[in-house]
C-alpha cells in the first residue's frame, strides 16, 4: 500500500490524518502525566516529545480549549466535587451495623 493510500484509509477510519492522530495521543498522554504524575506542563511536554513549551501550550489549548495547567486544575476540582457528591449520596449505614429489631 502506498503512503498516500495509507493516509486515505486511515482518515476514512479515524476522520483525522495520522499526524493529527499522533498529536492527539501525545497531548492526551501529557494530560495524563500532569494529572497522574503531578508533572508541570513543561515536563509533561518534554516527556511526550515537545521541545518547545510555548508550541506545546498552543497545541494543548487548541485541542482542550484551555491552557494545560488551567485544564488540570479544572479536572482536579471536578474530580473532587464528584467524589464529594458521591460520598454525600452514599452515606448509608451498612446493614450489618444496624441494630437487630427485638
Amino acid at each position: 500500500m502506498s503512503v498516500s493510500g495509507l493516509h486515505h484509509h486511515f482518515k476514512a477510519v479515524t476522520a483525522i490524518s495520522p499526524l493529527q492522530f499522533q498529536k492527539r495521543l501525545r497531548l492526551q498522554e501529557a494530560r495524563r502525566l500532569m494529572l497522574g504524575e503531578d508533572l508541570d506542563a513543561a515536563s509533561a511536554a518534554y516527556r511526550v516529545g515537545y521541545h518547545d513549551a510555548s508550541h506545546f501550550n498552543r497545541e494543548y489549548k487548541s485541542l482542550f480549549g484551555v491552557p494545560p495547567m488551567r485544564d488540570v486544575q479544572r479536572l482536579r476540582e471536578a474530580a473532587l466535587e464528584s467524589a464529594g457528591r458521591w460520598a454525600r449520596e452514599n452515606r448509608s449505614v451498612p446493614q450489618d451495623l444496624l441494630p437487630i429489631p427485638s
